[in-house]
């Protein structure tokens, strides 16, 4: 039986961890890779221009759950390795399961068109147009850096959080009275290392409202490392959980932080082991919302103004697909996507994947590494989706259950839990192989494009 042929968009974790799977499963793929290599956000100074990484930066999960399934993390890492070593760790991994052949480097897919019958016509930056049977959209959703319009300007340098490298690098903020906008975790991670006093003249955080600061350890553990059981009543969770923050971190307005006017898990999770340390030790100053840019400075919402040298802006990202023409295709005015079954399919397109499209807690890197498990089965012949109306149902309970209990923000339209989803994931997965047996394994997708 010829299995249908796959175009992979990207070879970050999401795309290498997708292609390991269908290789399992013996289906021919190719993935294209605007960069010279792996590692997508995670490549320090990539020059596709698509990393976030900073020289400081260390991951906010541990290793304890970022690990893939099948290739351990190196027992000698600490507990919260450094950028650096999980670039290495990638690069490891797709060296162990023989995948680097299969990627083309350097060749940006420039346009990715469904054609009326099925299959997709790929169109490359190298000129080249090529036809697959399905397609894995792996191209991540940390890239395209989105700064808030507020009246006025301002005449010194500013950047967005992504592109940041150290305090000297792209700007110069030592000795400088430089404001971050924003509470999200890399405003934590560059106001904390801006703020020590051999760096910025002044540090301000500037935020419209105020978040709950998650410690890094519990009991000289990583706080992530024994999360509460999967199985557990939602509910159950955050009422233990948001007892178990709040016990170890006491009022934020004690650091001199605004009073949250939510509940810890009714934001996505600001972690840092620094941030309250360097608030409550007076080398943070926290300000309002901003109200106007002028100049030289900045007017806050509560009155007050500041003389600002330089800007950071850690106020998030759009999600895109520069590739698709489609509008049904792309994320919405409000940031959201298109409706997808598990976050991977939309119904009535059977031959697209959205592989890693979400924020889920703790952790994106071995996020697509569950999804490529349907994913595979499903091309295969050993996974069938329920009907329509049944997918359009769990959709929106889905949506419901994981986005529910957040603040309505641009942040907010793709969070998700993660040892929910992957243990439901599994049942699915369960239910799907006994209807792809009663369809006798017949392809969802038909192998119609020429052979890789």
């Amino acid at each position: 039986m010829t299995l249908p042929s796959v175009c992979i968009i990207g070879a970050g974790c999401s795309g290498f961890t997708t292609a390991k799977r269908l290789k399992d499963y013996g289906i021919p793929f190719e993935i294209f890779e605007a960069s010279d290599n792996i590692g997508g956000n995670w490549y320090y100074n990539n020059p596709n221009g698509m990393s976030a990484c900073y020289q400081s930066l260390h991951i906010d999960t541990s290793k304890w759950r970022l690990a893939f399934e099948d290739y351990p993390a190196p027992s000698d890492w600490p507990d919260y390795p450094h950028h650096a070593q999980l670039l290495q760790y990638f690069h490891n991994y797709v060296d162990h399961f023989g995948l680097r052949p299969r990627i083309r480097f350097n060749t940006r897919v420039e346009r990715a068109e469904r054609l009326p019958a099925g299959g997709w016509s790929i169109t490359l930056s190298s000129g080249e147009t090529k036809r697959f049977d399905a397609l894995a959209v792996c191209n991540g959703h940390h890239w395209a850096a989105r700064i808030p319009d507020y009246p006025g300007t301002f005449d010194g340098p500013q950047i967005h959080s992504h592109a940041y490298r150290s305090p000297f690098e792209p700007i110069e903020c030592v000795g400088k009275r430089v404001l971050v906008v924003g509470m999200g975790n890399s405003a934590m991670d560059i106001a904390s290392e801006l703020s020590q006093r051999p760096m910025a003249e002044r540090l301000f955080v500037s935020t419209r409202r105020g978040v709950w600061v998650f410690p890094k350890y519990y009991k000289g553990q990583p706080l992530d490392k024994n999360p509460a059981p999967a199985w557990m009543p939602k509910w159950l969770r955050q009422k233990l959980g948001a007892h178990l923050i709040k016990g170890l971190v006491g009022r934020m307005s004690d650091y001199g932080l605004p009073e949250p006017d939510i509940g810890p898990f009714e934001s996505h999770g600001t972690v840092s082991g620094e941030f309250l340390l360097r608030a409550g030790s007076g080398d943070i100053v926290m300000k309002s919302g901003i109200d106007r840019l002028e100049a030289d400075g900045v007017r806050f919402t509560d009155g007050s103004r500041e003389k600002i040298d330089a800007i950071i802006w850690a106020t998030g990202y759009d999600i895109k697909f520069p590739f698709f023409t489609d509008p049904g295709l792309q994320a919405d005015a409000d940031n959201r996507p298109p409706p997808l079954y598990k976050r991977i399919m939309k119904p009535g397109v059977p031959d697209l994947f959205y592989l890693g499209l979400a924020q889920p807690l703790p952790t994106l890197v071995n996020f697509a590494e569950q999804q490529s498990k349907l994913v595979a089965a499903y091309l295969a012949g050993d996974y069938a989706l329920p009907p329509e109306d049944e997918m359009l149902q769990t959709i929106a309970a889905d949506e419901d259950y994981y986005t529910g209990q957040y603040y309505a923000a641009r942040r907010h339209t793709i969070q998700l839990d993660f040892d929910h989803y992957a243990r439901a994931l599994k049942k699915e997965l369960a239910r799907g192989a006994k209807r792809a047996k009663a369809h006798r394994h017949s392809l969802p997708v038909p192998a119609a494009a020429a052979a890789l």
